[in-house]
């Protein structure tokens, strides 16, 4: 157990701060004294072999005697001799040896008692013939022979009393080097043994340095870790007024405006948990997988729950008896509001839900905030308003119908004026007929608003059914031998196969209506353009006629009950001004919307969009993803 405890220690070591430091500081160290090294060596030696020229270049009067020498007339035996007394009379220990070579190549003469064999014989240097025939050629080039290396110094032997400056031989003169290169040795050594000692001398110089570097800064790292843990107690001691003591400085600095920041959202927190608990309205929130982090109380006394601890976890579709009805997804993709009823035995009890998304700036949804406003009252009052309703409506029926049996029958009987009577209950009978059928669409809206409306609803395709209907009208068209109007219906509905569940009898109803509407509100007929878009998870259904148009200002109001944007002239097309308020309960009974889009003069267009499920989503958690 205590070995994976040293190789921690260990490698902590060699990641820590400690040794980072020494290791820069060592390591700058050896190459600044690496290169500081390398460059003085390399300049000793050049300074030394230049010194080693310097020490063997021959003096003037030697070589102007051996050029003499080469140039006299004498037999080639006696420039030979000459040439060696000139040789043996050049009196320097750092000359090994010199050899003295004619323009044709030939050696001549050389002091090195070893070599006189050489004598008349050509020289096969590379470097003296070409310093011989006046070309390109190294005159101080460094030889190694047996082991030992020789700074050699060509230099040609010119006769000046010629006109052409020829040169007629050449004198070489040979250093041995060892003793040089063994002082730079020595030197070299003497500078590397002192550079390392300053590099351990460095290295440990660096090692304290960086403790004392280092220590305000574990300083910093422990009062960091205490700030994260939220202990804000205590503060870093500044001893100097370098930048890594100005660190310290703000990282007490820190600690204390987190310390004031940490109590100013305690406070505010504990503020608003003030507010939601004496709120009105109920307040639940969620994370973004729906589970519950918050609810007031007034939330867990309108949902009958025991506490909110209990609560806090709990799925809110479970929660608001949702699940099955709407989906997460729905909440999160599209927030709307949902009536909620909580009535039971002992208490009466309808909310108003209002979902809205807890966002980031980067467009995250990281949870969703439900406010539950109680709208009992407010059900309360409806329902009587319902039920007033429904009440007149039923006692207006029986003395209309009363009416128009009386009606009916003076028709039958003898009149004063027949003509005139005649014409009088003709308006009689056709108005008592309006109102009974205000009277049963006042019904029909009363069934709706209570909820007693019967609805079938079945999948059916959608496309077919709305050809269905559109059918009946082009019957009506092709029947009719004297119209009163020309139009026509143009299709743009494609042939696929979307199924939507709906009642089919109420559906007709509705399309029947905005038909009947487009034909009577285009004077001049002309041409009715039915489409069907879709869009992916509903179906949008569209009617547009070429017809008077809506004013602008009346488009928000057409579904209202016993709204009329020509009240004299619905009244002579026989409207009632309740067949689109009917229309509207009922597509909103199918989960759809309906509106209008309409520019006067040119025409409106009717909408109604149909929500359908092109798939079945298995995996609840999918649209997180």
């Amino acid at each position: 157990m205590q070995q994976p405890k040293k190789q921690k220690s260990r490698k902590s070591f060699f990641s820590s701060i400690h040794f980072k430091i020494a290791l820069v500081f060592t390591l700058t160290l050896l190459v600044t004294l690496e290169v500081v090294g390398a460059f003085f060596v390399k300049q000793l030696e050049r300074q030394s072999l230049d010194t080693v020229k310097s020490q063997i270049t021959l003096k003037p009067y030697a070589t102007d005697t051996l050029t003499e020498a080469l140039t006299s007339s004498d037999n080639h035996d006696e420039v030979n001799e000459k040439i060696y007394k000139v040789l043996n009379s050049i009196n320097n220990p750092a000359i090994s040896d010199f050899t003295v070579v004619d323009s044709n190549g030939v050696i001549r003469g050389t002091n090195d008692v070893n070599n006189q064999d050489n004598i008349n014989r050509k020289t096969t240097d590379s470097n003296v013939k070409a310093a011989l025939a006046g070309t390109k050629y190294n005159k101080s080039p460094i030889e190694e022979h047996a082991g030992k290396r020789y700074q050699v110094v060509i230099r040609p032997l010119v006769n000046n009393r010629s006109t052409d400056n020829r040169i007629v031989g050449v004198v070489v003169v040979r250093a041995n080097l060892e003793p040089t290169y063994k002082s730079l040795n020595n030197i070299s050594l003497i500078f590397f043994s002192a550079a390392f000692l300053a590099i351990l001398l460095g290295l440990v110089m660096s090692i304290i340095i960086s403790q004392g570097l280092a220590k305000p800064i574990t300083e910093i790292n422990d009062r960091t870790l205490r700030i994260a843990q939220g202990d804000y107690s205590g503060e870093i001691q500044v001893r100097s007024n370098d930048e890594i003591s100005q660190l310290a400085e703000n990282v007490n600095i820190l600690a204390l405006r987190i310390e004031e920041t940490t109590n100013s959202i305690d406070f505010e927190r504990r503020r608003l948990d003030s507010v939601l608990e004496y709120m009105t309205d109920g307040v639940i929130a969620t994370d973004r997988r729906g589970s519950i982090n918050m609810i007031n109380s007034t939330a867990v006394r309108d949902l009958n729950l025991d506490d909110g601890e209990s609560a806090i976890g709990k799925s809110i579709l479970d929660v608001l008896h949702i699940d099955g009805k709407e989906s997460l997804r729905d909440l999160v993709e599209s927030p709307h509001e949902l009536s909620l009823d909580f009535s039971d035995n002992q208490r009466e009890l309808y909310l108003q839900a209002y979902f809205s998304l807890i966002q980031r700036s980067s467009g995250f949804v990281s949870g969703i905030v439900v406010v539950l406003h109680d709208v009992t009252e407010q059900y309360r009052i409806d329902a009587e308003r319902r039920q007033f309703v429904s009440n007149v409506s039923h006692e207006l029926r029986t003395p209309l119908t009363s009416v128009k049996s009386y009606v009916d029958a003076l028709q039958e009987g003898a009149i004063d004026d027949p003509q005139l009577a005649h014409n009088f209950l003709d308006v009689i009978q056709d108005e008592t007929t309006r109102m009974i059928h205000m009277v049963n669409d006042l019904l029909e809206l009363s069934r709706m608003d209570s909820g007693t409306m019967q609805v079938e609803n079945e999948f059916v395709n959608i496309a077919e059914l709305f050809n269905y209907i559109l059918d009946r009208f082009d019957m009506i068209i092709a029947n009719d031998e004297q119209p009163e109007k020309t139009y026509s219906i143009h299709r743009e509905i494609p042939k696929s196969e979307i199924w939507v569940e709906l009642d089919p009898s109420k559906f007709t109803q509705v399309i029947d209506n905005i038909m009947n509407n487009a034909i009577k509100y285009s004077p001049d007929g002309g041409v009715i353009t039915a489409k069907m878009d879709d869009e992916q998870t509903d179906v949008v259904l569209s009617i547009a006629d070429q017809g008077l148009g809506i004013p602008n200002k009346d488009v928000n109001h057409v579904f209202d009950r016993f709204f009329r944007v020509d009240k004299a002239r619905s009244r002579a097309q026989g409207g009632t001004g309740l067949g689109l308020a009917i229309s509207k309960e009922i597509i909103e009974r199918f989960g759809g919307k309906i509106w209008v889009e309409s520019v006067e003069g040119q025409g409106s267009t009717f909408f109604i969009s149909l929500p359908y499920e092109p798939y079945v989503i298995d995996d609840e958690d999918d649209w997180d993803d």
